[in-house]
């Protein structure tokens, strides 16, 4: 008896630390690794993950897991009926499963996607505020069964993670509220101008014309501004799920090739298709894939010079698969490389070429990285510029344990 209440206070003082640890950040990603190394290690689980809850969707999806890296993480679903996770939320009381494969409310898909044989698992709500936003899990103990000990502990980690991830969603959003703020007041100053002068009556028709095809261009802009922002704030928030198929690259890129064609030909560009033979089936969301290739030859279209060219070019390596997207347009200045996916972010040269909403390749990292691939970028000003996606040809690889920074 001795030895467990040794044990357990020991538990408890690990908490005391764990929960000074949180506190030290409002990095959402660095936080939720914390949180679920902490799990793991505090109820002597071979792994942990967290389920963020999307209550419009009615659903939970894989935020950050132990065992499942994040191109996988990115594809997984739970419903909220039929699943261990879902009955937690609904009832918002944990669950402790020794069997789960003689549990009726054991959702397979996610042991079927990942590789992952889950035997036993512990998990309870993060309720914050009266409001349930997800749930912590600890999946296979490594010696006995769960017990009331670890799920206690589990409960005090889980409502010390609850807050903490709420604070650092608030923090987040009120970043990006205010960066999407300071980028409306451009197009907004523009539209509040041009409906004065339409109300000054010494206005030729010419001008008013004018004036309402500024009008017109201007809202364009903010409604693409405002489209952006929502795909890169959904993406960088991991609420973006990506539907994962197998698919021949060569045909998406003659896709995107006919898609981009007139465009290119009002612009006497020529697109050409260099894929090695061979090449075998993609593993992606192709839907997504597709939005970068689309993204990437847009710009080298609009960035290009007349009478240019845009080579398309995919290759298969022992690991990845890498596209690239060439062009022989204006380029981009050297210093200019490293922030050029920058939210926002738009090259001083490029601004009177070309209008844009700066968020364009920010997105595109977005999607390659949530692959669990990897973008790059190539150009000399004045002649042209090499965009460089290299995605894995297969995801389902156990992650290793991060290394967290110290703050």
């Amino acid at each position: 008896m001795a030895e467990i209440e040794t044990l357990r206070l020991d538990g408890y003082r690990r908490l005391i630390d764990i929960s000074r640890d949180l506190a030290s950040t409002l990095d959402l990603d660095v936080l939720l690794a914390r949180i679920v190394y902490a799990a793991a290690e505090v109820s002597g689980a071979e792994a942990a993950s967290i389920l963020l809850y999307d209550d419009a969707a009615k659903q939970l999806y894989f935020q950050i897991a132990t065992n499942i890296d994040e191109p996988t993480r990115r594809g997984l679903v739970v419903p909220l009926e039929g699943s261990i996770a879902g009955w937690i939320v609904t009832n918002r009381k944990p669950a402790r499963i020794p069997d789960v494969h003689e549990d009726s409310r054991f959702f397979g898909e996610v042991e079927q996607a990942t590789g992952f044989t889950t035997e036993s698992i512990l998990g309870v709500p993060l309720v914050t505020k009266n409001k349930v936003v997800g749930v912590l899990e600890a999946i296979n103990k490594l010696k006995g069964k769960f017990s009331d000990s670890d799920e206690s502990m589990l409960l005090v980690l889980g409502a010390q993670a609850a807050v903490a991830i709420e604070n650092a969603r608030l923090f987040q959003q009120s970043d990006l509220i205010s960066e999407f703020v300071h980028e409306l007041r451009t197009p907004l100053a523009s539209l509040s101008t041009a409906t004065y002068l339409l109300l000054r009556p010494e206005m030729s028709q010419e001008q008013r014309d004018q004036i309402v095809n500024n009008i017109h261009s201007e809202t364009l802009r903010l409604n693409a501004l405002a489209s952006s922002f929502l795909d890169l704030a959904r993406l960088e928030s991991g609420r973006v799920q990506f539907r994962k198929s197998s698919f021949d690259l060569a045909d998406l890129l003659n896709e995107c090739k006919d898609v981009m064609f007139s465009k290119a030909e009002e612009e006497h560009i020529q697109i050409r298709i260099e894929p090695s033979d061979g090449l075998p089936n993609l593993e992606a969301d192709r839907d997504k894939i597709k939005q970068v290739l689309l993204n990437l030859i847009s710009n080298a279209i609009k960035y290009n010079h007349p009478n240019g060219s845009i080579i398309l070019r995919a290759e298969a390596g022992e690991k990845e698969l890498s596209i690239s997207i060439q062009d022989n347009g204006i380029g981009v200045p050297e210093q200019d490389l490293p922030r050029l996916f920058e939210k926002f972010f738009r090259v001083r040269e490029h601004e009177s070429k070309a209008s844009g909403t700066g968020l364009g390749l920010s997105i595109c990292k977005q999607i390659v990285q949530g692959h669990g691939g990897r973008i790059e970028v190539k150009s000399k000003l004045g002649s042209g510029t090499t965009f460089s996606i290299r995605l894995p040809r297969s995801s389902n690889t156990r992650p290793r344990p991060p290394a967290l920074p110290q703050e």
